[in-house]
């Protein structure tokens, strides 16, 4: 669980990111979600895209995803959602305490 000052840092480094993953209308299936298992192992932090056409809420798929992949959300601003996760073996993001 992150605290407030560990959502505001990574909310900062979110911002200097470009969202790299896209979800659209299919469903999440398990490749989608074995790609963003491997994009969070590798990158820590990941910005989600989430297309116009899909059909369940972005709060709801946010914590969907979160579930699935054992992230945190960091925060969701309109039709994008910004995932962590640490990586336990080689972390790349040091957060404050």
């Amino acid at each position: 669980m992150l605290n407030s000052k560990q959502k505001r840092q990574l909310k900062g480094l979110a911002m200097q990111e470009s969202a790299l993953y896209q979800i659209g209308k299919n469903e999440i299936g398990e490749s989608m979600l074995d790609m963003l298992d491997k994009a969070l192992t590798a990158r820590e932090l990941i910005k989600i895209s989430v297309l116009k056409s899909q059909t369940v809420s972005i709060r709801e798929l946010a914590l969907d995803l979160s579930s699935a992949l054992h992230a945190d959300v960091v925060q969701m601003i309109g039709r994008v959602i910004v995932l962590y996760r640490k990586n336990e073996k080689e972390p790349k993001i040091k957060l404050v305490k």
